[in-house]
């Protein structure tokens, strides 16, 4: 089965079985396949065999298969089950059982919530993949697509950017951007998902000071020193 035939039976089966939100769509799945398989290009420059497309494929349509809400008490869960909910799927698609295991393992370790370790070429590109989809304009729009599903205000009105308060991306949608977002390009493992990361950082960067201006403020040093 060539990769396109893979490409259209998974997106079909993910249509079906995913648990869907705003921000964990189909279009998520594509976006994070076509990242997943930018970085991969680069990485098999040199061997066409590093890494595994079929097995990053499957990680890239089956990573969302069962979807958490962020506030969920049992978020990091969320991998583990999708992992175990893709093992009857990709037998059916004729992957074998060490092909199987991969994807597992790609599918387990992409999660930030989970905290597991990335073993794999395979594991650490979907990771980075899934993580650009938080960074640039489609981060910008994901973020307030899930903030309104939990009800989180944009910032603080009287302290937007945490001149002189705690961060808490509990309370404030903004917040989230310094405590994760802006630190992702700083924790990519791939040359070009760092490349593609560094970007789209500094795409949000500029919005956030654009931001600030609309609210007759500015932004504080420490925001612009995450990207040094």
């Amino acid at each position: 089965m060539s990769l396109k035939q893979l490409q259209v039976k998974l997106r079909r089966i993910a249509e079906v079985q995913m648990a869907q939100d705003p921000a964990h769509d189909i279009a998520h799945l594509d976006r994070v396949w076509a990242n997943a398989h930018r970085i991969a290009l680069d990485e098999n420059r040199d061997d066409p065999s590093r890494a595994n497309l079929r097995v990053l494929i499957a990680g890239a349509y089956l990573h969302d298969l069962v979807n958490l809400p962020k506030d969920h008490p049992e978020r990091e869960t969320a991998s583990r089950l999708s992992a175990e909910k893709s093992e009857p799927i990709l037998e059916g698609l004729g992957y074998s059982a060490s092909e199987i295991a991969a994807a597992q393992h790609v599918i387990e370790a992409h999660s930030f919530s989970a905290g597991l370790p990335a073993n794999s070429l395979e594991a650490l590109i979907l990771r980075d993949a899934d993580r650009l989809d938080a960074l640039g304009a489609i981060g910008i729009a994901r973020t307030f697509m899930v903030a309104g599903t939990i009800d989180r205000p944009l910032c603080d009105a009287d302290d937007p950017f945490a001149a002189n308060r705690p961060l808490d991306d509990q309370t404030w949608s903004i917040d989230h951007w310094h405590l994760k977002l802006l630190k992702l390009p700083g924790d990519m493992a791939t040359d070009k998902g760092r490349k593609i990361a560094r970007k789209r950082a500094r795409l949000m960067l500029a919005y956030l000071r654009q931001l600030a201006k609309e609210m007759d403020t500015e932004l504080p040093d420490h925001w612009a020193d995450l990207l040094k």
